[in-house]
């Protein structure tokens, strides 16, 4: 999956897909609403508001036993984690009561199929790129022998680009390391970006964490190789390792695990 850069504005080919549908379904509705019947414009509210939070709920509901542990994190839906199923049931729901009449469905269909087709032409373009293989690059392990992402090919692997002064990968690390000494389905490989031996080693002091697999890219190159404009970007890599998702920005636990099952699976 791409990431696409729009100035500061920075989303996976994923959540791009799910603006532009969104806008699409918008922009129709205002339309309706101003030449057919204005009750459109309340209708597109309600169903957008119901279906994204029932959507996360599911997600939620979902993942209980993970987030049972963090309940608070129910609310950080900039991680990602969103419940299809539980989102369309909510459109329905939300819609019975407005498409009794004949006009008032017919648009409602409209609305929704084109801004359905805009989604999937939008999620297609992104996904039908070619997987991106592994950096022809030289990395530097924290205890100092150079090292080759190729080196972990053979299994899935988990590659997170960060940086110690980068607010979202400092929130997110703690989580990831827990994983990355538990997991048995994928490697975890932390490629420092742009930084020296010493701001990381006295990060991981502070923070109290270990982490084996720990590589130093002090030019960027592995940004740059993956097109990534901004930190932290995690990488799911698979066991012939080609790139066969990317999440940029911070990733939820559960987002984490669907990934490395998605690896699993492949």
């Amino acid at each position: 999956m791409q990431v696409f850069s729009f100035g500061p504005f920075v989303l996976g080919g994923d959540r791009l897909a799910f603006v532009i549908g969104v806008w699409v379904f918008m922009g129709i509705t205002a339309i309706l609403s101003v030449r057919l019947d204005r009750r459109f414009g309340n209708w597109a509210t309600l169903v957008l508001v119901a279906g994204l939070v029932a959507a996360r709920l599911g997600h939620v509901v979902d993942h209980a036993e993970s987030f049972a542990q963090e309940p608070l994190r129910a609310l950080a839906f900039w991680q990602g984690g969103f419940s299809a199923g539980w989102g369309a049931v909510a459109v329905v729901l939300a819609s019975s009561l407005h498409l009794r009449m004949r006009h008032f469905l017919v648009g409602a269909g409209v609305a929704l199929g084109l801004s359905l087709a805009a989604w999937n032409l939008v999620w297609q373009l992104g996904a039908s790129t070619e997987p991106v293989p592994l950096p022809d690059v030289t990395f530097e392990h924290l205890d100092g022998r150079p090292v080759t992402l190729a080196e972990h090919t053979g299994r899935p692997a988990v590659v997170n680009l960060w940086a110690t002064w980068c607010p979202p990968c400092r929130r997110e690390m703690p989580m990831m390391a827990e994983l990355a000494a538990a997991s048995d389905d994928a490697t975890f490989v932390f490629v420092n970006q742009g930084e020296g031996r010493a701001a990381v080693e006295r990060y991981l002091a502070q923070a109290g964490l270990a982490l084996d697999h720990l590589l130093l890219d002090p030019h960027g190159q592995a940004g740059r190789h993956y097109a990534m404009p901004g930190l932290p970007v995690t990488l799911f890599i698979d066991a012939q390792g080609r790139m066969r998702g990317a999440h940029m920005g911070e990733i939820s636990r559960e987002l984490l695990l669907d990934g490395i099952a998605a690896l699993a699976d492949e």
